[in-house]
């Protein structure tokens, strides 16, 4: 285990991978021969634990990429900017991205889209955006996919409807125009974008204009200079270095974990420098930079984004010998747990072995205090806590913690108060209800305080005697106990006889009533197990204590009787010799 946590994160560069094929994901949505999928749908998956990012290759044959092909970062989900081919058997192929591994392309698999019977809807400009002020003359027109479009023709002018600038022009199955010239500068610019398909084109798409700003010089796009495209291994906060643009004023910075999302920076306005610093990056993973120079004329036009991943760290990641490594020591700690109310000294123990230990109370979603480090811990009462555990990893560029943690709610527990208990009689057995209260977590176990516990308050079908009931806290709070001694005796039942052959009381029987009515219809004697021993009549001399004419001992029996009115009398009573 010491050997596997001491590993370092950085691995060989050439590596023969095989036997891969269990490490690919089952497809979510479409499912693999799934019909009628909607052309706008989403591409989704079961994600690989330590994959740092994925590629999707859509195509009409197995493998194939005619349709698109790009990488989507660890996200297991993607859905295609330009829609789906309409009425086509489209085959999906997932390639799992490894660092300074081989990647591994998983076998294809199929699902057929919906059929297409009328033209695609009318789209909207993204950019510039409708009524947008100032564009600059060198833009490039943008515009939103419309469903089952299968083409786009465009035209530009200067009048609204006008196409002095480009006349109904063929762009093909694409979401942008970048015009030959430049746009005429201040001047209201107006667009017809029409999408067509198969089926026809979307009548009557309204005209969309903006206003272009004055001549004016972008600067150019900036060459990073570190980390370079695809550069492996990057520290976890490095200095991100470009090279100084002509004209540029200042530099955007975009940087994110997919090509389509900027969740670590979304355009930060750095001025003009020409390196920031990052800091905390996540190991294992793979990010996306886009620097974008600007100036008083604005920014720089479709400016290329690059990527570089980070040092391999704690995982999940594969090793090079294809093995999942998780260098963070697993946590088994329970999401709640119990303190004894009134009890200081209640501690809470982290069993799960590791370097180290931190104890934090968590005052509100966005402020944590650590209160204590070192695997034991005294509450100092009710809330919502979290434990960190960590191990200590030497790498090629020094230590660093590999961490797991477990958000736990701590309540105040308490001995039981057994409100009371119900004894139900059957026919030679018995049934205990025990009535609780208190602010624990409760088991209940039957003539030992050693157990077995059960969850359920009730105990059914006893055998015939006192019984004691343990009631335990489960957070180790108290037990508390209770004797159960039902009463078994029934008016005009006795509650013993002593057939000894002595003539006096050596039978069992109903005694009537001082009027002399006796109710009783039927009569039936049973063992403490619900064996039934005998059949006697209400109005005969009784039962002797035998059956099969064999005495019987000592002990403890049941009566089940019937009265004309049908309602039933059950009790207890012993045979004495």
């Amino acid at each position: 285990m010491e050997a596997l946590r001491k590993l370092p994160c950085l691995f060989f560069f050439f590596w023969a991978i095989y036997g891969w094929s269990q490490a690919c994901p089952a497809p979510i949505s479409p499912f693999s021969g799934q019909t009628n999928v909607a052309l706008d749908a989403t591409i989704s998956w079961e994600p690989v634990p330590g994959i740092p990012g994925y590629e999707v290759s859509l195509g009409t044959v197995p493998g194939g990429d005619d349709i698109l092909t790009t990488g989507v970062g660890p996200n297991a989900s993607f859905t295609p900017p330009q829609g789906l081919p309409a009425n086509s058997l489209v085959y999906v192929t997932i390639t799992l991205i490894l660092l300074n591994q081989p990647n591994i392309e998983c076998a294809s698999y199929s699902f057929r889209t919906v059929a297409v019977t009328t033209p695609p809807p009318c789209t909207t400009l993204t950019s510039p955006a409708q009524n947008s002020e100032n564009v600059p003359v060198g833009s490039t027109i943008r515009w939103a996919y419309s469903l089952s479009a299968t083409g786009y023709r465009v035209s530009i002018g200067t009048t609204p409807g006008g196409n002095d600038l480009l006349n109904d022009f063929d762009v093909g199955n694409t979401l942008s125009y970048n015009p030959p010239v430049d746009l005429p500068e201040e001047q209201t610019v107006y667009v017809t974008i029409t999408p067509y398909n198969d089926i026809g084109a979307a009548p009557d798409c309204p005209t969309q204009s903006f206003r272009t700003g004055p001549l004016a010089t972008l600067p150019g796009c900036a060459t990073i200079l570190y980390p370079l495209n695809g550069e492996p291994n990057i520290p976890l906060s490095p200095l991100i270095r470009w090279q100084p643009v002509a004209g540029a004023t200042g530099y955007r910075v975009s940087i994110g974990t997919s090509p389509f999302d900027n969740d670590v920076l979304d355009g930060d306005n750095f001025g003009n420098v020409t390196e920031i610093n990052v800091i905390d990056f996540e190991p294992n993973r793979i990010y996306y930079i886009r620097i974008v120079p600007y100036n008083e004329a604005g920014a720089a036009l479709d400016c290329p984004q690059t990527s570089f991943s980070t040092l391999l760290g704690c995982g999940p990641y594969f090793d090079t010998e294809g093995n999942l490594v998780d260098l963070s020591p697993p946590i088994t700690f329970p999401e709640s747990v119990g303190i004894c109310s009134g009890d200081g000294a209640t501690a809470l123990s982290a069993l799960d072995p590791a370097d180290g230990y931190r104890w934090y109370e968590i005052i509100n979603p966005n402020r944590e205090v650590l209160l204590v480090e070192g695997p034991d811990f005294l509450p100092p009462g009710p809330g919502e806590y979290r434990l960190e555990i960590y191990n200590q990893i030497e790498g090629p560029t020094g230590s660093f913690e590999c961490r797991s943690s477990r958000v736990f709610s701590v309540s105040e527990s308490a001995a039981a108060v057994i409100e009371g208990t119900e004894t139900t009689l059957g026919a030679g057995v018995i049934s205990i209800e025990v009535s609780v209260s208190g602010v624990g977590d409760y088991e209940f176990a039957l003539d030992s305080p050693d157990g077995p516990y059960q969850a359920d308050n009730r105990f059914s079908g006893l055998p015939l005697d006192s019984y004691t009931i343990y009631v335990r806290d489960r957070n180790g709070c108290g037990i508390s106990q209770v004797l159960v001694q039902p009463d078994l005796t029934v008016e005009g039942f006795p509650k013993f006889f002593t057939p000894n052959g002595d003539g006096i009381n050596d039978f069992w029987q109903f005694l009537p009533p001082p009027s002399g009515v006796n109710p009783i219809r039927e009569l039936y004697i049973f063992d403490r197990f619900g064996n039934l021993l005998s059949q006697v009549d209400p109005r005969g001399a009784g039962w002797d204590g035998t059956w099969n004419g064999r005495p019987l001992p000592s002990s403890d029996y049941w009566f089940r009787a019937i009265e004309a009115s049908g309602r039933e009398v059950r009790g207890h009573f012993s045979l004495k010799r």
